[in-house]
């Protein structure tokens, strides 16, 4: 048994779940991790997934709050949580999903995403992430650019999240790396630095080759010996490239934070260097637990 206790936060996401244990004095008692994301999971499996992780870190004689962010509130998760409508705060409590829960020892309450109606968008997991860089940086005026599958970049004044779009750019590297003809081309194992920062400027300063780039990749290994390392670096330049062209009005005449881990991050501040344009890093970890310590501190107001 893990003591003291005082509230368990939860990033559930759509492949993977973390989950935090925070001390009164909000320092982090334990963490943990599962590949038991919301894609994983029927609405009857995200108890037991939950309890899994954190059933040691639970009181026996009373119901530890648990606040979760994240896909969980989707309508394929535990509980469809309504999205607010940008432009928004990040986070309000007038909005708030509770399973129904059979183990006594929990009391879940899940975060609501955000839907933009014009163009059409949505986000869920991001907004706490966006709340924790407030938090963090209360007077920040830009554009956040969270990385991921499904690639945000959101405008930010004034505390509020103005607007917002979504990019499909890492599924098509998953797609296109795994399942089509490019897979003979690539591994996992080699990178081409100089080929990434080419294939970026080329692709966001000439997007109307996009299409054919791509077939190019398998084109010059088979004609013009293309190492795999060069292959990798050449299709995810082009990918971040495009991304970067469409998002132009985004980040050109605003400061821009991204909001990212390793590897991906990187990249994303790469392509926009390469295009003359300055990027800041914020730590992903750390601004979805402040974001969910930030609903914590709220949600207990409404609790008293």
């Amino acid at each position: 048994m893990l003591n003291g206790v005082a509230w368990i936060a939860v990033d559930w996401g759509t492949t993977n779940l973390r989950v935090w244990a925070i001390g009164a004095d909000d320092r982090i008692l334990a963490e943990a991790s599962s590949d038991k994301g919301m894609s994983r999971l029927e609405r009857d499996g995200f108890e037991p997934a939950l309890i899994e992780l954190i059933g040691n870190w639970l009181p026996k004689a009373d119901a530890a709050l648990v606040i979760a962010c994240g896909m969980v509130g989707a309508r394929q998760g535990w509980i469809e949580v309504p999205y607010r409508q940008a432009p928004c705060s990040p986070f309000s409590p007038d909005r708030i999903g509770a399973p129904d829960v059979r183990d006594p020892r929990l009391k879940v309450r899940v975060l609501p995403g955000i839907k933009q109606i014009t163009p059409a968008d949505v986000m869920r997991g991001e907004e706490t992430q966006i709340a924790g860089v407030l938090l963090e940086h209360p007077d920040f005026d830009g554009v956040i650019c969270l990385p991921g599958t499904h690639t945000k970049w959101a405008r930010i004044a004034a505390g509020t999240i103005v607007h917002f779009r979504t990019f499909m750019t890492g599924e098509l590297f998953n797609l296109l790396s795994k399942s089509s003809v490019l897979r003979h081309s690539l591994d996992e194992a080699s990178w081409d630095a100089g080929e990434f920062a080419r294939s970026a400027q080329l692709s966001a300063t000439e997007p109307e080759g996009f299409a054919g780039r791509l077939f190019a990749i398998r084109a010059d290994t088979l004609v013009s010996g293309l190492t795999p390392a060069t292959a990798n670096a050449r299709l995810s330049g082009t990918l971040i490239g495009a991304e970067l062209a469409a998002a132009r009005s985004y980040w050109l005449d605003h400061n821009v934070l991204i909001v990212g881990n390793g590897t991906q991050a990187s990249l994303y501040n790469e392509g926009l260097r390469t295009l003359g344009k300055a990027s800041q890093t914020s730590d992903a970890s750390s601004v979805t637990l402040a974001g969910l310590k930030a609903a914590h501190t709220e949600i207990m107001k409404d609790l008293k």
